[in-house]
Order: C-alpha cells, then structure tokens, then sequence
C-alpha cells in the first residue's frame, strides 16, 4: 500500500521538482550559481506577496515563529502599544512575542471559532491610540479567515503599523500587500509556499523600514536584527555575495523552485484553486453531517477545513483515517482541542488529495462506530469539482 497522504496544516506534500532540488550537493553560500538563486527567490518572493518593488523581502534559516519574532523585534520598542487582533492560538502567541520585547499589549478577542470585524477593530482603535496592529490571516487554530484588507484599512485610518501573520494563508489566501498596505506580511516554507520547513520568510514595507530606521532603542534580538540582515538581502538581490549567518543553502534551492511553479500558475489562480479546493473539502464534511469550528463559512479559511467530531467521536478515530490513507491533524486551541480535527489543503494539494482525505474519513468514521452512507462525502466534493 503507498504512504498514506500528508493532509495536515503544514508541513505538506511538496512537489517532485521541489524535492528533487533538495537532494543536490550543497553548493557554497557564495557560489556564482547559488547567488542567482538566491537573488532570484528574493525578488519572486516579494511577486508572490503583490508587494512593491520599494519592498523589502527576507529569508531566514528559521520557522514561522522566527519570521514573527523577526518583525517584532524589529517594529516594537519599549512602551510600544500594540493592538493584537486574537482569533485563536497563534495571535495569542504574537501577543506573546510583542510582550517580550516591551510592547504594552491590548487584545481584541473573538470566541473560538469567531472573527473580528473591521468595524470592531475601528470601535477599539477609537478608544486608545495604538502605534502597532498585529492580524493572523488564518489561525491555523480554529481555521478562521480574517479580513485583511478591511483590517488593515481601519488599522491605517489611525496611523498605525500593520504586521500580518500570514503562515497558514500566504500563497494560497488572497493577498496584495502593496494594494492593501500591509507592513509586514510573514510566513513560514513549509505551508503553502510549498518548501520543506526551515525558513521563516517576511516582506516589508518601506514604511516599516523607516519605523526601524528610526528606532531610539536598539533591536533586542541579536540574529532577526534587519541591521544585520538587509545588507545581505540587498547583496543577494544585487547577485553580489555577502555573509552574516550561513543561509539554509539547500532549503532556498527548493524554494526558489516553489517560487517559480507558483508565479508560473499565476497568483490569480492560485487563488481561484484553493478556494474550490476548499469548497469541496467542505461540501463533503457537511454531507457526512458534520458542523466546522468557523461559525460562518464566509470567515472559513480557504487552507484548512476544522470539522468537529460527530457524538460518539473523538480523537483515536484519527489513527482509523490515517489506516485508510490520509494524515490529518487534531484540534489545537486549548479551549476546544478535544471537539474537532484539521484537514489541510494547500500548496501543492490536488483534487485527487482532497478526495483521498474525504474518502479515508468516511472510511474512518464508519470505523468508529459512526454511520455513515458510502460515498456521500466525495459526492458532494466532487459536484463541486465538477
């Protein structure tokens, strides 16, 4: 039997080109043909954003969390007040980040499953001043989307800094930073850019560069200080060497490899495709009779699908899924973890993936105990396919 498919919300399937780059010999970090690459991926990175060409992209040997740390380090200084837009685990965790670095946090919270509204941010943000506004695309923790380009334009409306997580959303959720005016927008390689994990990936803004700029404390992280970091980005991007900290040599091949195959598809369509991937996804949890953590499907991420368990389901019925084909992730938020499951659906996921996953539930569920027609889920998937 073949390995059962990777379906979780990141690390994904990557593609066969992908992997293919990633069992080269390891060339130098300042080899002629690697600081192509490298200069390369820099300037696709900031197309697959919609940036600007005044944008600044960076790619560094680290996680998701990294390319956090990296703009917040970098945009908050002490005393700072920041407005953290929380739909779920992962804004909880920025919040977490701008308080390490000195940052006077207010939250401005939605329930499990909730989002926040550009009228709600504007309401908070008419209340207190803020100087920094942090937004999670997609909580990879309740699968909820949020209005990005609404938020940011509230956010704007007082003068503050945007910094957009967007680890489970970029290069799949739609996104014009330059349009939109986001300041950081960051992600992570192994989501839907498509790379193994390992870089943490971040574009900003000539605004947030000058807010950098004009720091009166110095950045209280010494290796995700821009000061060090821009002139090597700068270098690359020049087809120049440069060196502060060995780059992820083999990572930013495959990567440059994932840039091109997504710019190749065009981000229009990349668009277009996730979200009938994730229709699909979600036609088939409802055939099967089962609710989703987003409490409206007009705020559900187009990444990941989070269907809670039907009664006299829990967690274990998650080892029956993966028997029958398909690895899916168990719930995250602490304050629901035990009632729902995440599907994932990004990057390089296929119509066949999604059909696989939806078959290995069914299949799961019937094991479980739960009753459940043959077929009903990928029925529903594929009238929307079709």
């Amino acid at each position: 039997m073949s390995r059962p498919r990777l379906m979780i919300p990141g690390p994904i399937e990557f593609t066969d080109e992908v992997m293919a780059e990633m069992s080269k010999p390891t060339p130098s970090h300042v080899d002629p043909a690697f600081i192509e690459i490298f200069g390369q991926a820099l300037e696709d990175l900031r197309s697959a954003f919609l940036a600007g060409p005044d944008y600044q992209p960076f790619i560094l040997a680290g996680s998701g969390t990294l390319a956090m740390d990296c703009a917040v380090t970098n945009l908050v200084e002490p005393g700072d007040r920041a407005l953290v837009v929380d739909t779920g685990y992962f804004s909880q965790r920025m919040a977490d980040i701008v308080r390490r670095y000195g940052g006077d946090v207010t939250l401005l919270s939605a329930a499990p499953g909730e989002t926040i509204t550009p009228e709600q941010l504007r309401a908070a943000l008419a209340e207190n001043a803020y100087d920094l506004v942090t937004i999670t695309h997609v909580d990879t923790s309740t699968g909820v989307l949020t209005d990005v380009r609404g938020l940011t334009a509230a956010a704007k409306e007082h003068d503050a800094l945007v910094i957009v997580d967007g680890v489970c959303a970029a290069a799949a959720e739609e996104m014009r930073q330059a349009e939109w005016g986001v300041d950081v927008y960051l992600t992570a390689s192994q989501k839907a850019i498509g790379t193994p994990p390992g870089l943490g990936l971040l574009v900003a803004s000539p605004r947030a560069l000058a807010k950098w700029r004009g720091r009166s404390a110095p950045v209280g992280s010494y290796y995700s200080d821009w000061g060090y970091w821009l002139p090597i980005m700068q270098a690359y991007e020049a087809r120049k060497p440069s060196y502060f900290g060995t780059p992820a040599v083999n990572l930013v091949m495959a990567l440059a490899v994932s840039l091109r195959q997504i710019l190749d598809e065009g981000m229009e369509n990349v668009f277009v495709r996730h979200v009938l991937l994730s229709n699909a996804v979600k036609a088939g949890v409802e055939a099967l009779g089962m609710s989703q953590v987003p409490t409206d499907m007009a705020h559900a991420a187009h990444t990941l699908t989070c269907p809670r368990y039907p009664e006299g389901v829990d967690a274990s019925f998650l080892k029956m899924v993966r028997a029958n084909g398909a690895i899916l992730a168990g719930g995250l938020h602490p304050a629901i973890k035990g009632e729902y499951f995440r599907i994932g659906h990004m990057g390089a996921a296929s119509r066949a993936d999604v059909l696989t996953a939806l078959g290995a539930v069914e299949a799961g569920l019937r094991a479980a105990g739960y009753p459940v027609e043959p077929g009903v889920a990928l029925a529903a998937a594929q009238a929307v396919l079709s």
